[in-house]
């Protein structure tokens, strides 16, 4: 049929429409949704999705490459090597038990050969990057102890699919390569050619990036053209994944390295902005494709042998993962979220799978069995997160304390609340604390809650965007709420929960820049404080007063110039959506405010203009 595409496109987005509002009510999350959805429309329910729904599963599995390219983007070597430690740690830890675990009940339980013991192990140790990403975003633990871990080990399993890939070759034998009627360029030759042709594909796409991409990215760039900057970004991704497609790799293994490659270029902001809408798109796709690819009538016949091997997969995972949490000394209630949300077989390890299968190191029965059983593990993932916020979570540590610390503070609520204390937070807790203003702190970093209760702070531990997290911190009697939490979208969804449940309170807002301004003054927040304006004008008085300028004429010039520029912001935003208008305004109002300065300047000074600079105080401020 001329419109099966179109059809299936339809089914695909009505069961996601329809199944994934369901889970989120039934506090099951997207993931969930999305899978079963995907059970239920494909060829074993409903029979919507069959053999007709391929077109469909290729463009889903291309939110698993856009997402990868973006995690690439996110990966700054600086960062990357400041946090090498716990990455190897981490990595090298679960990696190499879960192997080794893996490849001894392969060996001898199952009586396999090393060659397929090995790269089914390998294939067992991945966990998937989509459904933890988008597991930790949807709780907004991305910036937790245990999110953090998460990340570190995904970032190591994402570098090692590049040596697995290169090593199964060299696992084939003569005999499995003859054997293999594959049409793949990589198996069309002797596994060290093999090797050589991955390697060297890498290495092309390595310095592709740097000279070639960065500089037809410069030109397009010029045009100023938004949509051609999205359809470049979006060419430069599926051609990337063709070529390792080409040679037989993956392709979201080219767009991870391609990532990583423009991770340090001045694109890597818009490349991510441009491409996150395709991405959580076409992941709910690839969430859908992986739940109607699960084989129901196999798993009607093998049931048995198919879910012992499900739980021994996840089994194994979750005790490595929480062995390997106890040695980096991870606490408790963070330590079992990263043992259970990377407790699942990943997207990757189809990729393992299926080549294995190509170089005729897996046989037909045992691929479709873990095929079957990795979907079912991507299954279980949300179930097991929803078990451990309905049930684990009262028997942790940090969760008895976080009860403990409601009962003992319950009537001595404060009238300023601070969501978020990072570098920003601490500064403004510690500053009204130093002039006796109290406040109540919220965060969600388990260690760091720990550390502020021992520096005396008041301090609930938990996501501050939460209703009753809120009321138990005394949002209902307080005046000032100050949203100072690192990630924008979680600040952002603070500030609704706040204006919607406590219009009373008066709202203090981070900013990081000025865009991000834009968006809380269209959420109505009239408290904005600009991280890039106050210290960069704190700055600049100082070289006004290095310049000879009096202190106190100094600080009178930076504090008008603030002023002109909150008054400039609230113009402009209603222009920042047409780039024309808004950049021929911004000129217009850097004029203006130009003019207003040198005019205060050459003006007669008052004798208030003084008041700073008699000689006692010019004495102290020179010592």
């Amino acid at each position: 049929m001329q419109d099966s595409f179109l059809l299936q496109a339809i089914i695909f987005l009505t069961a996601a429409v329809v199944c994934v509002p369901i889970a989120k009510k039934l506090k099951l999350g997207s993931v969930l949704g999305y899978l079963l959805a995907g059970i239920i429309i494909g060829p074993y329910i409903l029979g919507f999705v069959g053999e007709e729904g391929g077109d469909i599963m290729h463009a889903a599995e291309f939110g698993v490459v856009m997402m990868l390219f973006i995690i690439g983007l996110e990966i700054e070597p600086q960062a990357f090597w400041k946090s090498r430690k716990k990455i190897l740690g981490l990595g090298v830890s679960q990696m190499g038990l879960t192997i080794g675990i893996s490849f001894l009940l392969t060996r001898v339980g199952l009586d396999w050969s090393i060659n397929t013991s090995l790269a089914v192990s390998m294939a067992i140790a991945m966990s998937s990057t989509a459904i933890v990403m988008q597991s930790l975003k949807e709780k907004n633990l991305t910036q937790s102890t245990g999110g953090k871990a998460s990340f570190y080990v995904l970032l190591f399993q994402d570098v090692m699919v590049i040596p697995i890939l290169a090593l199964l070759p060299l696992l084939a034998t003569e005999s499995d390569l003859t054997a293999t009627k594959s049409s793949s360029l990589l198996t069309q030759y002797p596994g060290w050619i093999q090797t050589a042709i991955i390697g060297t594909s890498i290495l092309a796409l390595l310095l592709s990036g740097r000279f070639l991409f960065v500089p037809l990215l410069r030109i397009i760039a010029k045009t100023r053209l938004r949509e051609l900057f999205t359809a470049s970004s979006l060419l430069l991704v599926i051609a990337v994944s063709y070529l390792m497609q080409i040679v037989g790799l993956s392709p979201a293994l080219g767009a991870f390295i391609a990532g990583v490659v423009l991770a340090n270029s001045e694109f890597r902001h818009e490349l991510e902005s441009d491409l996150e809408p395709f991405k959580g798109l076409l992941l709910g796709l690839f969430f859908i494709g992986v739940g109607s690819t699960i084989n129901l009538t196999l798993i009607s016949t093998e049931t048995k042998q198919i879910i012992g091997i499900v739980l021994s997969l996840v089994s194994i995972k979750a005790i490595v993962l929480f062995i390997t949490g106890k040695i980096f000394k991870i606490k408790n209630d963070q330590n079992i979220v990263f043992s259970l949300i990377l407790s699942q077989v990943g997207e990757f390890s189809f990729v393992i799978y299926a080549f294995s299968r190509q170089l005729n190191i897996l046989n037909a029965y045992w691929f479709d069995m873990l095929m079957s059983a990795t979907a079912l593990s991507m299954l279980l993932t949300p179930l097991l997160l929803l078990f451990n916020d309905m049930v684990l979570i009262h028997f942790t540590g940090t969760k008895e304390k976080e009860k403990d610390e409601q009962a003992d503070t319950i009537n001595h609520h404060h009238e300023v609340i601070i969501a978020g204390f990072g570098h920003f937070g601490s500064t403004i807790g510690r500053f009204l604390r130093a002039n006796k203003i109290y406040a109540t702190i919220l965060d969600n970093d388990s260690e760091r809650v720990e550390l502020l209760r021992k520096m005396g702070f008041e301090v609930y531990y938990g996501d501050a965007t939460r209703l009753d997290l809120l009321q138990s911190a005394g949002a209902e009697k307080a005046k000032i709420l100050i949203a100072a939490i690192d990630d924008i979208a979680t600040n952002q969804q603070l500030i609704q929960t706040v204006k919607k449940h406590f219009p009373h309170i008066q709202i203090m807002a981070r900013a990081r820049n000025r865009m991000d301004a834009y968006e809380l003054l269209e959420m109505g927040v009239k408290h904005i404080y600009r991280e890039t304006l106050y210290t960069s004008i704190f700055l600049a008085i100082d070289v006004l007063k290095e310049s000879g300028l009096r202190n106190y004429t100094s600080t009178r010039k930076g504090m008008d110039f603030i002023r002109y520029d909150e008054q400039a912001l609230h113009k402009l935003a209603k222009h920042r959506k047409d780039m024309k208008s808004y950049v021929f305004n911004v000129r217009e109002q850097i004029e203006q405010q130009e003019r207003l300065l040198s005019a205060d300047l050459n003006a007669n000074m008052s004798e208030a203009d003084t008041a700073w600079d008699s000689e006692p105080m010019r004495a102290s401020i020179k010592k």
